[in-house]
């Protein structure tokens, strides 16, 4: 929408008086003119000045006579003339801004120029001036470190498994806790004869692979009582020849506080080996009475005897490797 003064169509008009209108343009006169400020501003209000045939006058303000307002063209003219003048005066300040800016920064890469022939490179303190030869970058042996030695290696052959071998180093303290089970230990035993220990035809079988000594010891716990025995041999072979063989059981070891048990009554027997070790549980009942398949604490307190067993032998081959690993070479 415009504001003071006619709207002008898109296209620029003929002066009054010069080449006639074409063929197919559009006639503005003040009908349609008219029409088109009615839309704009509104019904009833009068169309802007006019000049000569009815167009538009091409300067608003114009009065109807024909005349031009001298004062109002002087006026415009000196307005112009003005803006002129500003232009000129706001280009040039422009240009010298410019100018100055590139005095000052060819002054200040010049000092740069300068004090670099000056002074020459300069290095930093303490660093050192680089050198044309190429830094030698690290090697490598091409010969990959033996690996470590095997835990089961040194519980498994007799002329490597050196460390002291007693009750008290397997069955240590005066109880073990599996798996938040807590079992008082009893008494213990070592002897070299192999087959006293046993029930059964266990000590044949013993005696028959080349057992070297049998530890026992006792745990009680609810009323059930296991007595666990680790039989010693010379080889692995010879230990799980055993196992496979073994018939009868470890004999069960009362004392220190455990009352006999498993004598002329039903109890669990178990046999496994790891290693030059093969070893043997007996649980059952401290009041006498008959394991059945249903008691499963018994068998609990079975395979909790049985795993300590397990975890001590590994053990005593996992510190003699880790001996081995850290001593200094020949």
């Amino acid at each position: 929408m415009s504001f003071g003064g006619p709207q002008w169509p898109q296209e620029p008009q003929q002066p009054y008086g010069q080449q006639p209108q074409q063929p197919g343009q559009q006639q503005y006169g003040q009908q349609q003119y008219g029409q088109q400020h009615g839309n704009q501003f509104g019904p009833g209000v009068p169309p802007g000045p006019q000049g000569p045939g009815g167009q538009p006058s091409p300067f608003p303000g114009t009065p109807e006579g024909g005349t031009p307002d001298w004062g109002a063209l002087a006026d415009a003219s000196a307005a112009g003339r003005r803006r002129k003048r500003w232009l000129v005066i706001g280009g040039g300040v422009l240009a010298a801004l410019v100018v100055g800016a590139v005095v000052a920064t060819a002054v200040v890469n010049s000092n740069k120029g300068d004090n670099a022939g000056k002074n020459g490179t300069v290095t930093p303190t303490g660093s050192a001036a680089p050198s044309d030869s190429p830094t030698p970058g690290p090697t490598f042996s091409s010969v990959a470190p033996p690996p470590p030695p095997n835990p089961k290696d040194y519980i498994s052959d007799g002329k490597k498994d050196k460390a002291p071998l007693s009750a008290e180093g397997l069955f240590p303290g005066k109880k073990l806790t599996m798996s938040g089970r807590a079992y008082k230990k009893g008494a213990t035993s070592s002897t070299a004869d192999c087959a006293s220990v046993t029930q059964g035809g266990l000590g044949a079988v013993l005696k028959k692979n080349g057992c070297d000594r049998v530890i026992r010891a006792t745990y009680v716990k609810d009323g059930v009582a296991i007595t666990v025995g680790v039989a010693v041999f010379p080889t692995e072979a010879a230990a799980l020849k055993a196992k496979n063989q073994a018939s009868g059981g470890i004999a069960p070891l009362a004392g220190a506080g455990v009352k006999d048990f498993c004598r002329a009554t039903v109890c669990l027997r178990r046999a496994n080996s790891i290693g030059r070790y093969a070893y043997f549980t007996q649980a059952g009942f401290t009041d006498g009475k008959k394991v059945t398949t249903s008691d499963k604490g018994v068998f609990q307190a079975s395979d909790d005897l049985g795993t300590f067993a397990f975890n001590q032998i590994y053990a005593r081959g996992k510190s003699q490797a880790s001996a081995a690993a850290g001593a200094p070479k020949e």
